[in-house]
């Protein structure tokens, strides 16, 4: 029989609307009480405006490519923060720069139900392998691991030798990080000559979970789920047991829009994932997160009776995600600005055996191995991401507008 995190998983629909709404209604009124940005962007919505899912629709778009303009007019979080810098927990940097508060509540980014689905129980050992440095990943799967009562291993990002006897001295039982560097490690065990077989669970994100990985692992006695967890709203949605699409959180109210616009689409139809949080410290109100998904029709076979959608299906916009990292198309730019031999340069980002890798191609005149060698610096600088050069003819790259070029599939 399916165990759940709480009775929250297994509402009636019409209750669980009922009370989304009516939390949406609330958080719409915290937020302009306590956020210049909201205050201003909602001041003609009334206490008694927002009845219905329907209502929110008239309401503005707030999307995660506004954020680095208007945290520059308002250091730091734009004014869209219900908690001064003094009442944070820490201070978070993603890709742009954007920057993220996070309180000391507890799971706070509402990830310890994804864990939970995926099998984790309390005292199982967490080998956690998402980077605890700037950026908030490590700490999102760290706050939700002991929120389940898990001891955790801050293994972070690199160091895969040590990692690796790390794990077979502590005998970790799950793993959480992205899909592909579980395999970096169990490939590195195998190579070391170390047992890495007490690891039977993980739950990954930040990278695309393609079903030949999943397999590869099913093969070495591993399951795997994924959560689509975000640094500014937290865990959207996540897997269960019966892998047809992904459960939308209890803690979000979540709409699908059609890319650009606040409208909402069909179901099914593929479209832009609004947030609605009901986070009180960060309350952001239909936030765009600029990731595609689609709703999924039903309920989960695994019992919970939420919306599912379909998970992660790309970007809105050119931005995309590689190796757990957002590389938006004003940091390609930025790279090229910095190298004027450079007449045009796109990024494309590609898989192999469940691997990402980003190639820049860039026209020039004429380059040599040292100037490839600063672009892939300047990149890496830039997009927190290595990549490989690739010096292409002038004219040669296509005119379509196009700075990122994602050609992974995702079926």
């Amino acid at each position: 029989m399916t165990e759940y995190y709480d009775d929250l998983e297994t509402r009636d629909p019409e209750q669980r609307e009922a009370a989304l709404v009516s939390a949406a209604a609330d958080q719409i009124a915290h937020a302009k009480a306590k956020t210049a940005y909201f205050a201003k962007l909602l001041a003609d919505v009334g206490p008694g405006d927002i009845k219905s899912r329907e209502d929110l629709v008239g309401l503005p778009v707030t999307r995660k490519s506004d954020l680095i303009k208007l945290q520059k007019q308002n250091p730091p979080f734009g004014g869209l923060a219900a908690i001064g810098t003094a009442e944070t927990a820490y201070v978070f940097a993603s890709p742009g720069p954007i920057y993220e508060p996070a309180s000391g509540r507890k799971d706070y980014w509402g990830t310890a139900r994804a864990l939970f689905a995926a099998g984790f129980r309390t005292g199982d050992l967490v080998h956690n392998a998402f980077s605890y440095h700037l950026t908030p990943g490590g700490w999102i799967l760290d706050s939700a691991a002991r929120a389940l009562g898990c001891p955790v291993f801050p293994a972070g990002i690199g160091n895969s030798e040590q990692q690796v006897q790390a794990i077979g001295q502590l005998r970790p039982a799950a793993y959480t990080g992205t899909p592909d560097f579980l395999r970096t490690l169990l490939d590195k065990a195998s190579e070391m000559g170390v047992d890495a077989s007490s690891i039977t669970k993980s739950l990954v994100s930040g990278g695309p979970l393609f079903p030949s990985l999943r397999a590869d692992y099913r093969q070495r006695g591993i399951s795997m789920l994924q959560a689509y967890v975000t640094a500014d709203v937290g865990n959207i949605a996540y897997e269960t047991e019966a892998m047809e699409g992904m459960v939308v959180s209890e803690d979000q109210l979540v709409e699908i829009v059609r890319p650009g616009t606040g409208d909402l689409v069909p179901e099914g139809e593929v479209g832009e994932v609004v947030v609605t949080t009901l986070n009180p410290d960060y309350p952001l109100i239909r936030f765009g997160t600029g990731d595609l998904s689609a709703f999924l029709p039903g309920m989960s076979p695994c019992g919970r009776t939420n919306r599912r959608i379909k998970g992660w299906m790309g970007r809105a916009d050119q931005t995309t995600k590689v190796r757990g990292m957002f590389v938006h198309p004003e940091q390609v730019a930025l790279v090229m600005k910095r190298h004027p031999e450079v007449k045009k340069m796109r990024l494309i980002v590609d898989a192999e055996q469940g691997k990402d890798f980003a190639t820049l191609q860039c026209e020039v005149v004429s380059g040599g191995e040292d100037l490839a060698a600063a672009i892939a610096d300047s990149f890496q600088a830039a997009c927190k991401v290595r990549g490989k050069m690739e010096f292409v003819a002038l004219g040669s790259l296509p005119n379509d507008g196009k700075v990122i070029d994602d050609i992974r599939k995702f079926d």
